[in-house]
């Protein structure tokens, strides 16, 4: 098949590459062209280019973008190295325990990954609101852990049965407490794994839209997203601000990426042939 049809593979990547390349495109080329020729011109260069439309996202009176970018930050950075922690000890947990009580935990946490956030959402919210945390930051924060925990789990189990036990069982040898053999044995070599989880959950805790919208609510709190989502009007839109604010939200996250790429791979990878 593949020496009958040598240009199927290149096309296909072609393919999917424009279709991927397209949106990308509308929001850079959008960011730097006048509001006025956004909606009557979208696919337009943006010739010539101005600066307008960040600079009045970065200047505008309600500091939205500002407002916005710190509850981001604050809310993905504590939730990001909670569940990196409690991941990490729970997969080390799972990874060298073999008992039934973990096979159960295991079923639990498998039927986590299936369940999409949404349709847990409004038993969620009876949860904070019994305990005071409806739209707070602590509250969405509580959320992300209990709902993005068994992902970690899971990446740290399958690169933890890659690491040998000789390693733990001669540091208990020494006299090293089960703590200890965690903390300074085990964890400084998750490393490639630790950056992938931090990877995949910072790009979903940033990106989440639904639940910080109805967890902190539109009037207490906002994040990247929502805070594009109220930059809408009902009766108008400033489709430049609209264009600035999603290329300005997804600045962070991709430098972000783009410093911890080199440990993805490996991550993900290093225990899917082992254990």
């Amino acid at each position: 098949m593949r020496d009958r049809l040598p240009w199927l593979r290149p096309i296909t990547a072609l393919t999917v590459t424009t279709l991927f390349f397209v949106p990308l495109y509308l929001v850079l080329a959008n960011v730097f062209k006048p509001g006025d020729r956004i909606s009557g011109s979208p696919a337009a260069l943006p010739l010539p280019p101005t600066l307008d439309n960040i600079t009045a996202v970065l200047s505008r009176p309600d500091r939205l973008f500002w407002v916005s970018l710190t509850n981001s930050v604050i809310i993905t950075g504590l939730s990001v190295v909670a569940l990196t922690l409690l991941s990490a000890m729970l997969g080390h947990y799972l990874a060298r325990n073999d008992s039934g009580w973990t096979k159960v935990l295991t079923l639990v946490l498998l039927a986590g990954l299936m369940i999409p956030p949404q349709v847990i959402l409004i038993p969620i919210t009876d949860v904070l609101k019994a305990f005071h945390l409806m739209g707070t930051v602590p509250g969405l924060v509580l959320f992300n852990i209990g709902y993005y925990v068994p992902f970690g789990v899971f990446v740290f189990a399958g690169f933890i049965r890659g690491i040998p036990i000789e390693l733990e069982e001669a540091a208990r040898v020494d006299g090293a407490r089960p703590g200890q053999v965690f903390w300074r044995v085990v964890f400084p070599l998750l490393r490639p794994a630790s950056a992938s989880v931090v990877i995949f959950l910072s790009v979903w805790i940033w990106n989440d839209f639904i639940n910080p919208l109805v967890i902190l609510g539109p009037g207490r709190g906002t994040t990247v997203t929502t805070g594009v989502y109220r930059s809408i009007g009902q009766y108008q839109t400033d489709f430049g601000s609209v264009f600035a604010l999603m290329f300005l939200a997804t600045l962070p996250v991709l430098v972000f990426y783009l410093a911890l790429q080199k440990h993805f791979v490996k991550g993900l990878t290093g225990g899917a042939t082992k254990g």
